[in-house]
């Protein structure tokens, strides 16, 4: 038996009863939702749509990195998406302190240098969400092409909320 094997059963559960397979990558609701990799959200869910309607891109803080922002740019170029949603959601570690808190914490619980890593962690959610819209806003390949809006996700009643 390996690690993995629960979830490997679960997926023989899951491919026996799927049916959603065969169609094209395009995102069908035209929608991009970058938000956090916390599990208590759930991206298509909450905004009522389904598997193949939106892109779905995951980050810790729901954070515009690179990778983010290349995946929001082949989106709007690639897969049809004219409207990108960034959701980062309360009661966020990310937003608790500063990279400083976080590689102290890692530090002791780990005792191994983190310096050299940086997570993006700020208090200042609201600004940190502003930053990210407006860097997705002012993308040569996507400004024109997609709306960008920025919203904070209520883990506790499962509430959107537009800030942007």
């Amino acid at each position: 038996m390996n690690d993995f094997d629960d979830l490997l059963d679960a997926n023989k559960l899951y491919a026996a009863e799927f049916s959603d397979g065969y169609f094209d990558g395009i995102a069908q609701a035209g929608v991009c939702i970058v938000t956090c990799m916390d599990s208590r959200i759930e991206p298509l869910g909450m905004v009522g749509l389904h598997l193949g309607d939106a892109k779905i891109l995951r980050s810790p803080g729901g954070r515009v990195t690179t990778s983010v922002l290349n995946g929001c740019v082949l989106s709007v170029q690639l897969l049809q998406v004219n409207r990108i949603m960034v959701i980062p959601h309360t009661r966020c570690a990310m937003a608790s302190g500063t990279d400083e808190d976080l590689r102290r914490v890692i530090s002791a619980k780990t005792g191994t240098d983190t310096s050299w890593i940086s997570f993006g962690s700020s208090p200042d959610q609201a600004g940190r969400l502003r930053a990210d819209v407006d860097m997705i806003s002012n993308h040569p390949l996507i400004k024109g092409h997609a709306e960008v809006g920025g919203f904070i996700y209520d883990v506790d009643t499962g509430l959107l909320d537009q800030v942007l």
